[in-house]
């Protein structure tokens, strides 16, 4: 559904966006104009008509100056004045339409171009976004955005009034007394050479503007989602002092580009008024010798062709300031744009709804990770309506092993099959509709916990969202708020238990109905006996789904059909409880130091 705020623009909903071009290697911003084209030529034709009458304004009051005040003519001074009145007025409507209509132009360009960005970052593997880093993706689709969308404007209306001002006012000056074309012709290389100056040192400094930035927004995403464990440590004045690093880092880089900037603004108002200092001697001369080559009229209509003359160079000074902080962050948005998604899915987008699970010689090590591969050669078949439990120590590779049935990452060798079809035969939708996951960190969202158990199933309805939560034990503590299911809970569910979080999480995942359920330890902030009452009620509601369950408590994992337990990456056995305490030292192991502890383990 479209917001109100991008319903209106033009091409909105019409195959507007460029999403060919977020496929093409070089990808091209421009081509996110072409949408709003008549809009983009608009703007400058209005400019057009503004132009022509602030040039015609001069030669206006040089008649009044001239025949009006110097003749005594009171009738020149009223009609003249009110035709430029009425000049003025017909300007001012033409160049706020310009405006207008380039305004339009640009934040369609940028709505577009950001929409096509996130997908584009929703599109990327966990790898991916890992390397860009959620600070600097953060940046790329805000500030980078922005700084392109306000160059879009500029170059709109600016590109056009500038040039046509520089070579209507030289012509209009020219007109007047050819030695003015000197005085323009001695001026503009000077202001030419310090622009050209600035903007060399300045480009590469507005990049690294904003890499700074994006080290800011890093900073302080890690400190508002770890607010807690920061507090919880008191560490409040080192991540402070961490966040002042990285301010003050950004704040120099910053002030350095500004220093060079600030040059330009000075040495072009040195040379206009040089400039005009200089014409008003040449006229002035003129006028007092009484030649008659030049009144003083045409002394004032001359002074104003050269002050808007060298001021269309500042408006260009101007445009090409925005354009070297652009030129930065369009190309940190064409990398988003122009990256690849690592992980592209096949054609299949249906198949059979049976719910086993084969690894078959499977390896695996994180992109660009040295020593030994996380997962080495694993071979294990799961049946449908298997409840398997992976066991093993922190780190042996257990959630590395569960991220690959939904392609989160790839293995480095070997095969996954679903339902007898390797993983990357299947659309990556239809892949993952086939899986649910309850991740080991609980993530919820902004929202009532109905939207949020939802979010597993857009269209479930309220009986299918009470079931779900009765299965995942969390309807008992839901209906005792005052709003029930529509209950606002905070950010990140902030306003509830981990054990509640995980709970709604559960559900999210059971209102889907999957073929294959994951849990992955996402029941450690539950006691034993909500525990034990979740694993009877999947029993016995969804008998036909595979349960792959990751835990640390042999108490969560006894009564499985199967436990397989990981070692330092490899398989070290698979079976059941009492197969397992036979036959596999490593399981006997963790399940005597558990018992040592006093741990239950009775259902």
């Amino acid at each position: 559904m479209k917001s109100d705020e991008t319903a209106f623009l033009p091409g909105a909903g019409k195959g507007a966006r460029r999403k060919s071009a977020a496929r093409n290697k070089k990808v091209r911003l421009s081509s996110y104009l072409r949408p709003y084209a008549f809009w983009a030529i608009l703007s400058p034709v209005l400019m057009v008509g503004e132009v022509y009458i602030d040039l015609l304004l001069p030669d206006l009051m040089s008649v009044i100056v001239d025949d009006g005040v110097i003749g005594g003519n009171m009738a020149v001074i009223t009609s003249t004045g009110i035709k430029m009145l009425l000049f003025v007025a017909l300007g001012g409507l033409m160049g706020a339409l310009a405006a207008i209509v380039a305004s339009f132009a640009a934040q369609g360009f940028g709505n577009d171009l950001r929409k096509d960005a996130y997908d584009k970052v929703m599109s990327l593997s966990v790898e991916q976004t890992d390397r860009f880093t959620t600070g600097s993706l953060v940046t790329r689709l805000t500030n980078d955005i922005s700084a392109t969308q306000d160059l879009v404007s500029q170059i709109i209306r600016m590109f056009v009034r500038a040039p046509l001002t520089f070579i209507g006012a030289i012509i209009m000056a020219i007109r007047i007394s050819p030695k003015f074309g000197i005085v323009i012709a001695a001026s503009m290389p000077v202001q030419i050479l310090v622009i050209a100056l600035v903007l060399r040192r300045a480009t590469p400094i507005y990049g690294a503007v904003q890499k700074k930035l994006d080290t800011v927004n890093s900073v302080v995403q890690e400190n508002v989602t770890g607010a807690r464990v920061v507090k919880a440590f008191t560490s409040e004045k080192k991540e402070i002092k961490r966040f002042d690093r990285a301010n003050s880092d950004l704040t120099h880089t910053t002030y350095r580009v500004q220093k060079l900037m600030a040059v330009i603004s000075p040495v072009m108002m040195i040379v206009m008024n040089l400039a005009v200092i200089v014409i008003v001697m040449i006229g002035g001369r003129d006028v007092i010798s009484g030649s008659g080559e030049m009144s003083a009229g045409n002394v004032m209509a001359a002074t104003t062709y050269i002050t808007q003359t060298l001021m269309s160079l500042m408006m260009v000074s101007m445009i090409f300031q925005s354009l070297t902080r652009a030129s930065a962050s369009a190309r940190r948005i064409r990398e988003v744009l122009a990256e690849e998604p690592a992980i592209e899915g096949g054609k299949t987008k249906e198949g059979e709804n049976v719910g086993t699970v084969s690894f078959r010689n499977v390896s695996f090590s994180y992109p660009d990770a040295s020593g030994q591969p996380v997962l080495s050669d694993i071979t294990l078949d799961i049946k449908r309506g298997e409840n398997i439990a992976i066991l093993g120590a922190t780190g042996s590779g257990k959630s590395s092993l569960v991220n690959l049935i939904p392609r989160f990452y790839d293995d480095t060798s070997g095969s996954i099959m679903i339902d007898g079809k390797d993983i990357k035969e299947y659309d990556i939708g239809a892949l993952r509709s086939k899986v649910a996951f309850v991740l080991q960190k609980t993530e919820l969202f902004s929202g009532s916990i109905s939207d949020n158990i939802r979010f597993g199933k857009e269209d479930a309805s309220d009986e299918e969202v009470e079931k779900a939560a009765r299965i995942a034990q969390a309807h008992d503590f839901i209906t005792s708020f005052a709003r029930g299911y529509d209950t606002i809970i905070g950010e990140k569910g902030s306003s509830l238990s981990g054990g509640q979080k995980q709970r709604i999480a559960i559900a999210r995942a059971l209102v889907r109905k999957p073929e294959i359920l994951i849990f992955d330890d996402s029941t450690s902030a539950l006691d034993l006996g909500t525990e034990a009452r979740l694993v009877r009620a999947l029993r016995e509601s969804m008998k036909d789904t595979t349960i792959i369950t990751i835990a640390q408590r042999i108490a969560t994992v006894i009564r499985c059909d199967r436990i397989a337990v990981i070692e330092n990456g490899r398989l070290a056995g698979c079976g059941t409880h009492d197969e397992m305490m036979r036959d596999c030292p490593e399981y006997r192991e963790i399940y005597y130091s558990q018992i040592r502890r006093g741990e239950k383990t009775d259902g």
